[in-house]
């Protein structure tokens, strides 16, 4: 058994003995891989039975070539949804309101106006017209919480809803003040978003992203946040840790590095359910969340 890291938590000491390293350190002959998200060649690894991603997305792993060689996929699903919904919130708000510009503002000491002339006018999440691009578990979970703040809830999924809320997405895109994605990344997703539809985006809206970065056209949502036209709040970007360089010190966007699921409790719950799925494939019981 070989992990490219060691999991947080108390569940990962429940594991036989793992020997932990980088990826390409990885032995040959090794059964369990326990990766985050990564590209695996199973033909690589001959005796490779059980690829435990920790994490939801496994994007980057082959399933159906995985699968063609009896390797067998799981992932950490269902226990991030609160922390991803819970960030997604925090975005909207720290970009509508300006929060992050206004931080920098009193650190430097630059901060010499009084309240009611502060230079930060911006714009109210409470009563805001929110569009969610993929009502999933997260989306589901983000639209609960926007009910919190009277937010009037849009959503589009690819099966069609006769929900009053469902939109097809460049109208959604069009009527939103803010869109939130929550959709995985596929073939069919990847640049969803793409720079006809962000043009759809009216002035002043709010895009914010804690699914995966390549969703979105990325060049073309530099140039839209460099016009300042709209706003944005990013967790993920399509080259992580690469972030483009025009992004830095634009003020009308909030970055985060990929920060969704890192909370305590998210992170020991999903190496919980790595380890149950390890465990199960050692006895030889049903995985608990095997992908496909």
């Amino acid at each position: 058994m070989y992990a490219t890291l060691r999991l947080p938590g108390e569940a990962w000491d429940e594991l036989p003995e793992v020997e932990v390293g980088p990826f390409d350190s990885a032995p040959g002959d090794v059964e369990v891989l326990i990766v985050a998200n990564q590209a695996v060649d199973p033909d690589r690894f001959p005796s490779l039975r059980l690829i435990a991603n920790y994490g939801v997305g496994f994007d980057r792993i082959d399933v159906d070539a995985c699968r063609a060689r009896g390797v067998t996929v799981t992932n950490t699903p269902g226990v991030l949804d609160a922390a991803t919904a819970d960030l997604a919130l925090g975005l909207m708000l720290a970009t509508r309101r300006r929060i992050v510009e206004g931080d920098d503002l009193v650190r430097a000491g630059r901060w010499g106006t009084a309240w009611s002339e502060g230079p930060f006018l911006g714009h109210e999440v409470s009563g805001a017209r929110l569009g969610i691009v993929g009502l999933g578990r997260i989306g589901a979970a983000v639209a609960q919480r926007a009910r919190g703040f009277e937010m009037e809830v849009l959503f589009y999924r690819r099966t069609r809803s006769e929900d009053a809320g469902y939109r097809e997405l460049d109208d959604l895109l069009r009527e939103a003040d803010i869109v939130s994605l929550h959709t995985p990344l596929t073939p069919e997703t990847t640049g969803l978003i793409s720079r006809e539809r962000l043009a759809l985006l009216r002035d002043g809206a709010t895009l914010v992203n804690t699914a995966r970065g390549a969703v979105v056209d990325e060049d073309a949502l530099v140039d839209e946040l460099v016009s300042g036209r709209i706003a944005a709040g990013l967790d993920v970007f399509v080259h992580e840790p690469h972030v483009p360089e025009a992004l830095r010190g634009l003020p009308n966007v909030v970055l985060t590095p990929h920060i969704a699921s890192a909370t305590v409790e998210t992170r020991a719950a999903m190496t919980r359910i790595v380890v149950d799925n390890v465990g199960a494939f050692l006895r030889g019981e049903p995985l608990v969340t095997p992908v496909g």
